[in-house]
């Protein structure tokens, strides 16, 4: 990613945040532009299009999950919350929503940095590329063909279409219930069994240890991520 005239919108009711992240962000040759609500983010997505919006989850006028799902009716860019919640439930309300990655407060630049190279990466291959590839791991979507350093990987059906959301959203954590939905339908939202059961599947096929995964990671009580280079 070019770093230099990305657009970054920070919303946050913390003024020494909002100063900190200025400062850091620009210091790396981005435009910054700030919201203190979550009325104030959203006129300002409209007014400045934003390539990034960092968003906190406690805002005085609406909850930032609210914020992102408003966004998500006719925005797709890149959500980062930062927020100092760092319960499982707040996690997964917020990627639920429609947010690209989730940091706690207190964080490091560095790898704020990081998860927004990734997010920006994503968005900037997100075309209607036939061939997807993280890695040495490699899917062919026109053909339904898997490869790991070149060799066919064979999958299920199931497994196929788990791996394909995972890598269409590379870097991102994928909730439980959005997978369910996604793979099985809304009806199974619940079924976690079926969905550990073809993660670990998937990981025996594709990892180099399947007890220690290095692309399909888990997220603890939120969901997985398939884990790409920042």
């Amino acid at each position: 990613m070019t770093e230099s005239n990305q657009r970054v919108l920070v919303v946050d009711d913390e003024t020494p945040i909002r100063r900190y992240l200025r400062a850091a962000l620009t210091a790396q040759g981005f435009s910054v532009y700030e919201a203190s609500d979550g009325a104030e983010a959203l006129s300002a997505v409209l007014a400045h299009r934003p390539d990034m919006i960092i968003l906190d989850l406690g805002l005085p006028d609406m909850d930032g999950v609210e914020v992102t799902r408003r966004l998500r009716e006719w925005s797709q860019t890149p959500i980062i919350i930062l927020s100092v919640r760092e319960a499982e439930h707040d996690k997964i309300a917020a990627l639920d929503a429609g947010a690209d990655d989730y940091l706690t407060k207190p964080f490091g630049t560095g790898e704020l940095l990081a998860r927004m190279r990734v997010a920006m990466r994503r968005v900037t291959n997100a075309g209607d590329e036939p061939v997807l590839q993280v890695n040495a791991l490699k899917m062919d979507i026109s053909r339904r063909l898997v490869t790991l350093d070149e060799k066919e990987i064979s999958l299920t059906p199931t497994e196929y279409d788990i791996l394909r959301l995972l890598m269409q959203n590379a870097g991102k954590v994928l909730t439980h219930h959005q997978l369910l939905r996604q793979v099985w339908g809304s009806a199974y939202e619940n079924e976690m069994h079926l969905l550990r059961v073809n993660i670990s599947n998937l990981r025996r096929k594709i990892e180099p240890d399947a007890a220690r995964p290095t692309y399909l990671v888990t997220e603890a009580g939120v969901g997985y991520r398939l884990r790409v280079e920042s």
